[in-house]
């Protein structure tokens, strides 16, 4: 019985036009598949629209999905920890940490970093971050290590 179902999808496949798949030709390669071209322009890490993002996003997330007042009201203690720390051709990335000051009178070390043309569309700049012990839904855990180079 197997064989008859699969003799089926191979007649299927065929009257459908599959072929399999193959390596670009070198007119397809140099016309569209040129790769990256980075300019390694990236905000540094006190760049005020950078951080203004970083509160807007995590308030709508503590607002959205975690039913939560908390916000991020000021972040403290900025520095670089890392600049292109990766091989060539990777995405530039600048990795920074700081201090997060919330809303509830607590502080917490935040870790983020500011990458080109990972934004909207690859149009720009774009940003990623953890503020440690409020990443609850773990994406960068265990302590926002996977937020960090």
């Amino acid at each position: 019985m197997s064989g008859r179902v699969a003799s089926l999808l191979l007649a299927l496949a065929c009257a459908l036009g599959v072929v399999p798949a193959r390596a670009a030709n070198p007119l397809e390669k140099n016309f569209w598949l040129s790769g990256p071209r980075y300019d390694r322009v990236i905000p540094t890490c006190d760049y005020p629209p950078a951080l203004d993002r970083i509160i807007g996003r995590f308030g709508t997330k503590e607002r959205r999905f975690w039913n939560s007042d908390l916000r991020i009201v000021g972040i403290e203690d900025i520095r670089e920890t890392a600049m292109l720390p990766w091989a060539a051709q990777s995405i530039p990335r600048r990795f920074c940490s700081g201090t997060a000051l919330i809303n509830d009178g607590r502080r917490h070390p935040i870790y983020y970093s500011i990458a080109e043309d990972t934004g909207m569309i690859g149009m720009s700049w774009g940003v990623d971050f953890c503020v440690q012990g409020l990443d609850r839904n773990w994406a960068y855990n265990p302590a926002c290590r996977a937020a960090r180079p």
